[in-house]
């Protein structure tokens, strides 16, 4: 990408549209086009047609989604697959008609099947059935990455795809009743130090696997990918290991300095057992991650909640 092209961020003032917002301010870039969720509703066809007849934006993000935890997942279920595939099917579909020259489209891991091997590869995309608490989220990404590679097959476009694995950092959601499971962590641990409370409630058995890659990992490998990735094959995006939601819940612990216990609600639902992301391909491109979880999760802390 030349560093004065016009680059349009679908999302920016979300956990990954900033995080990719700050990594090309930081690069050089400055010719930016941006629009809130009430500046512009990425659902609405018309609107989007004529926000890039006006804009013409020539390399496009497309990091908008409506995302949340397995909570969100499950109670909104409509809404998680009619307004995902709203936001991209608009946006890709003008990406093509106005011709830009690269459109980068971010997905999640969740489009893997519920009993995939791990690690996951790329390879094992419909190989069978999802995980049923994300299933519409998961069927709009999946939508996604078949809708960038048919515009490739057909049109010759440059949609490129990503699948990061579970991302946190700045401006991440941390709602307990939406959010996903570190910064619900993160709150939980905190709020339980201010209040002295003799334990915290962590979600399910503990024994889930999780991989964890921290948002400004994830926004270089992006920026990297725009400038050096032009293939059909999507990518997965993580760092290739992972930890058990309990060592998890310890280390938050320990950043945080609850001095409790851990209580574990067998109850609530764990979710996939693991999500390990095969990083080869990535790798293979030359770029590799360089946040520690420990670092990532203590910088976050202490950004969020001790306001340093």
């Amino acid at each position: 990408m030349e560093k004065n092209a016009k680059i349009y961020i679908a999302g920016h003032l979300g956990m990954v549209g900033s995080a990719i917002h700050r990594k090309l301010v930081s690069e050089g870039y400055s010719h930016f086009i941006l629009r809130s969720i009430d500046e512009l509703d990425l659902s609405n066809q018309q609107l989007l047609a004529d926000f890039f007849a006006q804009e013409k934006p020539e390399y496009v993000i497309l990091a908008a989604a409506k995302v949340g935890g397995i909570l969100a997942n499950n109670t909104y279920r409509a809404q998680f697959i009619y307004e995902n595939l709203m936001i991209q099917n608009n946006i890709i579909h003008q990406s093509y008609v106005h011709g830009i020259k690269k459109l980068l489209f971010l997905g999640s891991s969740c489009i893997y099947p519920k009993l995939a091997p791990q690690p996951l590869k790329e390879e094992y995309l419909l190989t069978g059935l999802l995980e049923e608490t994300n299933e519409p989220y998961a069927i709009a990404k999946i939508a996604g990455i078949k809708m960038c590679e048919a515009y490739r097959d057909q049109y010759g476009c440059n949609f490129i795809s990503v699948m990061p694995t579970n991302l946190y950092g700045p401006n991440d959601n941390f709602d307990l009743n939406n959010s996903h499971v570190l910064p619900a962590l993160i709150r939980k641990f905190h709020e339980g130090k201010i209040n002295n409370s003799p334990f915290v409630e962590v979600w399910g058995t503990g024994t889930p696997k999780r991989e964890f890659l921290h948002v400004d990992d994830m926004a270089a490998a992006c920026v990297y990918l725009m400038q050096n990735y032009n293939q059909k094959d999507f990518i997965n995006i993580g760092c290739g290991e992972d930890i058990s939601i309990k060592d998890l819940a310890l280390l938050v612990k320990k950043i945080v300095g609850f001095e409790g216990d851990l209580k574990f609600e067998s109850s609530k639902p764990d979710g996939t057992q693991r999500k390990l992301m095969d990083v080869t391909r990535l790798s293979a491109t030359g770029w590799k991650p360089t946040i520690s979880l420990e670092d990532g999760i203590r910088s976050v802390y202490e950004e969020v909640f001790l306001k340093k």
